[in-house]
């Protein structure tokens, strides 16, 4: 089955939810420089219904409202429950597994053509790259707080030639908010964490940032400052799948998005994610997927 990442942009929204727009146009507002979602579950089977994965090149800050859903970010799968704030960000790869009947979202997504409320390299700590998601359960109070701010949003935009300044503004709140409450409770998730957590958290961190060019794990050891055969084990103890495997998961997803989202040709390909020649770059693709990369395109 053809399981590559689609890249869910503004054209491959657009054209899922134009056909239904008369049905959910009550619970949400698109444009090319933001995209609302309000308390609605109907938009996100739409796209359930794209075949995940997904590859995300934008910024989306959500909640959950209600119900619940099992979904894998950038090789991890995490159980998400009411009350939750989730971040998506550039570069994510997001395959949801399963939703509840009642599950209920609201949230924003930042496409490219929205003037950023930030100067360059201004951007709050926990959207500049060094995370591409996070998920935080957080108490009322500041889960309101979050909820608050998008429905001062969503009412602003439905406004006739709604004020942008104003707008951009809130979108400041909303990622300062966000940024103000991942370090807060990464701070006290970290003191909590054993020492084996923390090493697979950092480990699938590395993997995630660099497994396009680095393939082993002589460097992923290195930048951790332990030995190969310490940091296999504590990967292999902790997730009961190998460091290798993850790595090449990694380098898999990388190679899909590749393929069908861009005009490379294998050769160039290769070579940006630092395979020895494009001989053993196909023989590495068909061994983990069971076709060439060619076949893999045409499919």
């Amino acid at each position: 089955m053809d399981r590559q990442p689609k890249l869910m942009n503004f054209s491959r929204m657009h054209d899922i939810f134009e056909p239904h727009f008369a049905q959910i146009r009550e619970q949400i507002y698109f444009s090319r420089e933001l995209g609302i979602v309000h308390a609605n579950s109907r938009v996100f089977q739409l796209v359930m219904q794209q075949h995940p994965p997904f590859a995300i090149d934008d910024y989306r800050l959500g909640l959950i409202l209600r119900g619940h859903i099992r979904v894998n970010f950038n090789l991890v799968e995490k159980q998400l429950e009411a009350g939750t704030l989730v971040f998506i960000g550039p570069g994510t790869i997001i395959n949801p597994i399963a939703i509840s009947d009642d599950l209920e979202i609201t949230g924003m997504v930042i496409f490219s053509q929205f003037p950023m409320p930030f100067a360059a390299g201004q951007l709050p700590s926990a959207f500049n790259g060094q995370v591409r998601d996070f998920q935080l359960k957080v108490d009322k109070t500041d889960f309101d707080t979050a909820r608050n701010i998008i429905d001062t949003l969503w009412q602003l935009v439905h406004q006739q030639d709604y004020n942008r300044p104003v707008a951009s503004s809130l979108v400041a709140a909303l990622m300062h908010h966000y940024d103000s409450l991942y370090h807060r409770l990464n701070e006290q998730q970290q003191a909590s964490k054993s020492r084996e957590q923390t090493i697979f958290d950092r480990f699938i961190y590395l993997v995630n940032l660099h497994a396009a060019q680095e393939h082993q794990i002589k460097f992923y050891a290195s930048k951790m400052c332990l030995t190969e055969r310490y940091l296999g084990t504590i990967i292999r103890q902790t997730s009961g799948i190998t460091a290798k495997e993850w790595i090449d998961r990694a380098i898999i997803l990388r190679i899909k998005v590749e393929l069908k989202h861009t005009e490379k040709t294998v050769a160039q390909i290769s070579d940006e994610m630092n395979f020895p020649n494009p001989s053993f770059f196909c023989k590495y693709f068909k061994r983990l997927t069971g076709m060439t990369p060619a076949e893999y395109k045409k499919r």
